[in-house]
């Protein structure tokens, strides 16, 4: 063989010992991936063949599944869809899914790795496939009260178990039906283009409750509160704070005044009663930067947390003085979830351990075996029983006196604290109203609530944490215990 048909010889070797590896990587070491790419149509298609499992809240099922006519035998079905899409999110055959939906597909569907000895037994006996179910944590009633009250309105509550971190609400408004989109016709592509934030400024299919970051406004100055106590600023909370009114901010030549009542040296309590900016910026400053950040960690803040569902991280940031002491009052750059400060009142609540949060209560099997059981975990002891005692006691005084009277109910022991954060630059747009709660009765049952509103059509004036968001916060208490 002359050397240029050696060398041609040579080369069309080269490329079919290339194809032959590059066949072998395709079909062995890449075939599960491949198998299980969202891309692959006939994944798709698997998924959509048998019914999917439900979402169970209160041991009824809130999701359900149809039969169609397409390639993919079943879409998915929501009972009140709206009220539940930010627990559930949405499970659709052309947009996929997010939230639950997405998290619990393997559950949902019946291919998780854990069902695999369920699965055999059922082809051996030549049933069906089918899939398991995702037991919540939440509570009907408490996510109906907290749905109804919010109807018409924007903005988003959360209403927490402080003794377990089980959600028993999670509310956000306006909301969007799932099954407007759940198939593939021309009528599914349409509702879910209407529902893009691009296409519609109210961005339903946002989930305030979890997603989206607040100034949290007056409602801070619990956190304020307990690391002024925590660092032995203030011992007795009905002693004198030393307290100047108006307050010059550290570095500044600017005053931080008041809405509310008289603060000259006020105690802690009354400051907290009637909402002083004025001592809580000042002990904002007195604790510091670098503690005030360390305080914040305790209750959760600077970290993501998972639900499952990934909420957004709550912001108290690095600053200098001025900004610092601004922040202490939850504005400046001082930014948290509702989830974050269902979070505070519920540590507070339950004598200063912080549960971690959870809406997933148990995975099942179609069979109803058990296949994974969320146990409660803490996450910190944000403050002393000590001073989660007397925060109680302060946060008490403010709903039998001062600004959160609107939360009192009957017979129960209620603590809160309202807020009304500035919004926009030189606060030209409608502020936030926010409202923290937690609720005892007299068998130890306890609950803790957040509610922010943003208001769009009150004038600002108008708008208070005790008269927006405090009663959509008692209505949820009320209904997690059964009043």
């Amino acid at each position: 063989m002359n050397k240029p048909l050696r060398r041609i010889a040579i080369f069309c070797g080269l490329l079919m010992l290339a194809l032959l590896l590059r066949d072998n990587w395709l079909q062995y070491a890449q075939a599960d991936s491949l198998a299980k790419d969202p891309d692959n149509r006939r994944v798709r298609i698997e998924r959509y063949s048998i019914p999917r499992g439900d979402i169970i809240v209160d041991a009824k099922a809130i999701t359900g599944s149809k039969k169609t006519d397409g390639e993919f035998q079943y879409k998915r079905t929501w009972k009140n869809g709206p009220m539940w899409a930010p627990v559930t999110g949405y499970s659709s055959q052309a947009f996929g899914s997010n939230q639950l939906e997405s998290l619990e597909d393997g559950i949902l569907t019946g291919n998780d790795d854990r069902l695999f000895f369920r699965n055999t037994l059922d082809m051996l006996t030549g049933k069906e496939q089918q899939g398991g179910n995702v037991v919540t944590t939440l509570n009907s009633a408490v996510q109906k009260a907290g749905w109804e009250q919010l109807k018409g309105k924007k903005g988003a509550a959360v209403a927490l178990d402080p003794a377990t971190g089980k959600i028993l609400g999670l509310v956000s408004a306006p909301s969007y039906d799932p099954g407007s989109f759940a198939g593939t016709s021309q009528d599914d592509s349409e509702a879910w283009t209407s529902l893009q934030k691009k296409n519609n400024e109210n961005d339903p299919m946002l989930n305030r409750a979890l997603r989206e970051t607040y100034p949290p406004g007056s409602t801070f100055k619990v956190v304020t509160s307990a690391a002024a106590l925590e660092e032995g600023l203030v011992d007795d909370v009905d002693a004198s704070t030393d307290s100047p009114d108006p307050y010059k901010l550290p570095d500044s030549s600017t005053p931080l005044t008041n809405q509310h009542g008289e603060c000259k040296n006020v105690s802690l309590r009354e400051a907290l009663r009637i909402s002083c900016n004025t001592v809580f910026g000042k002990l904002s400053n007195e604790v510091g930067n670098k503690k005030m950040i360390e305080y914040t960690d305790r209750f959760g803040f600077n970290a993501e947390h998972f639900t499952p569902v990934r909420s957004a991280e709550s912001i108290f940031p690095e600053d200098n003085r001025p900004q610092n002491a601004m922040a202490g009052i939850g504005q400046a750059s001082n930014r948290a979830t509702p989830l974050q400060m269902a979070m505070v009142a519920a540590a507070v609540a339950n004598d200063g351990k912080l549960m971690k949060p959870y809406m997933v209560d148990q995975l099942r099997s179609a069979n109803l075996d058990v296949v994974e059981e969320t146990e409660p975990e803490e996450l910190s002891q944000a403050v002393s029983p000590e001073t989660a005692q007397k925060l109680q006691s302060m946060m008490e005084t403010v709903v039998k006196t001062g600004t959160g009277t609107t939360a009192q109910i009957p017979g129960v022991t209620v603590g809160g604290k309202t807020g009304t954060a500035e919004h926009g630059e030189n606060n030209e747009k409608t502020p936030y109203a926010w409202f923290i709660s937690y609720a005892k009765d007299s068998n130890g049952k306890s609950v803790a609530v957040a509610v922010v509103v943003e208001d769009g059509a009150a004038a600002g004036g108008e708008v208070s944490g005790g008269g927006l968001a405090a009663p959509i916060a008692k209505a949820m208490m009320k209904a997690a215990l059964g009043k």
